[in-house]
């Protein structure tokens, strides 16, 4: 073997220990913090796209070069990062829940209540489970021995607790209104706000409320969850860090002169919380003061949920502009045009951005090598 072979082989090896392997659930690990330490082109350039037959309103996610989502127009689609179809899944119905991939299959909701359970080779379904009313965020999960219970919210408002292996029903947990967002996993238990206006922890095991903690009203949005604290914001404008031990809230961001919501989940990366509102603001806090680190004034309502990327942050507004800022300052380093609205929180995967608009299409942006 030559010195030149074997540099070679391990500049490969360096390259596949440091390739993101995957961002198979909403937000991209099971706290929702939607941070990666990655790098990110500072321009970002078209590289593919996937066309449906209606509006994108589901978040993509990514494994092994596959990038699945769904579609209002009622499908499931698999397609690689050149846009080349793999399969699609006939829903029934619109789609606008967040898939999760979890052990060779694909979790996910439709506006009739049902959760699908699809393999993730060839989209053939394993399960489905029903509940009584639409499914808008995705499921997260738990994996208790040899065994997984999902958890996922409903309109109905139920948590329900599912298990992977076979779709049954583990148990049902009751909050007083609908659940919008997804579950964060908090140790062996998730956390969830609710429409109720209450920040919620259940057991993944028993289906038990551990705690219950007052906010002020509407919550739409998924917590962020870092060590014992979860990070929301709600329908009023203000936004919570809140100790899930002692089941209070440290401090709270309120600006009575700025009460519009957030949609947006937050993204968490050290000691700094990114997201939107629908004020057109870009908020970032400090993590442990809750004080404002910078805001910035976006060129529309933001509604999609921010991505961190290294020192980067993405966000996409309502009339289809792709923001990139540096997170330390709120430095704008550049947009990109996609033209179509965009509710569609992005995935990050191997350097590019993947994000669904209300056009139908799924874009795939990052830096085109010549």
């Amino acid at each position: 073997m030559t010195r030149f072979t074997l540099v070679l082989i391990l500049n490969l090896l360096v390259v596949a220990a440091v390739a993101q392997p995957a961002w198979s659930i909403f937000r991209g690990n099971q706290q929702l913090t939607a941070s990666v330490d990655a790098r990110l082109p500072q321009q970002l350039q078209l590289l593919a796209s996937f066309q449906t037959e209606d509006d994108i309103k589901a978040s993509p996610v990514v494994l092994g070069g596959i990038i699945y989502c769904g579609s209002t127009d009622g499908f499931f689609y698999a397609f690689d990062l050149n846009g080349q179809l793999k399969w699609k899944f006939d829903a029934g119905n619109s789609i606008e829940a967040p898939a999760i991939l979890l052990d060779g299959k694909v979790i996910f909701g439709s506006l009739d209540g049902w959760l699908f359970c699809l393999n993730e080779a060839d989209g053939k379904v394993v399960w489905k489970y029903k509940t009584d009313n639409q499914i808008i965020g995705s499921a997260n999960w738990y994996k208790h021995g040899e065994q997984s219970i999902l958890a996922v919210g409903s309109y109905d408002y139920y948590l329900h607790g599912v298990n992977l292996a076979d779709g049954a029903r583990r148990w049902k947990y009751e909050s007083d209104n609908f659940i919008n967002g997804a579950p964060g996993l908090y140790k062996n238990a998730v956390v969830f706000g609710g429409c109720d206006g209450f920040l919620h922890l259940v057991s993944l095991q028993t289906g038990k409320l551990v705690r219950k903690i007052e906010l002020a009203t509407y919550v739409a949005s998924s917590p962020a969850i870092v060590g014992q604290e979860a990070y929301i914001g709600d329908y009023e404008g203000r936004f919570f860090a809140v100790n899930l031990e002692q089941g209070k809230v440290r401090w709270t961001y309120d600006n009575p002169d700025k009460n519009l919501a957030f949609i947006a989940s937050p993204a968490v990366s050290n000691d700094l919380i990114v997201l939107g509102n629908e004020d057109r603001q870009l908020y970032c806090f400090n993590r442990q003061t809750g004080d404002l680190a910078w805001t910035k004034r976006l060129s529309n309502r933001v509604n999609a949920s921010s991505v961190i990327v290294g020192d980067k942050v993405v966000t996409a507004t309502m009339d289809g502009l792709l923001y990139v800022h540096r997170l330390e300052t709120g430095e704008e380093l550049s947009t990109y045009e996609i033209g179509g609205q965009i509710v569609s929180s992005p995935a990050v995967y191997d350097g590019k951005i993947i994000i669904g608009a209300n056009d139908g299409r799924i874009y795939v942006l990052g830096k085109k090598v010549l």
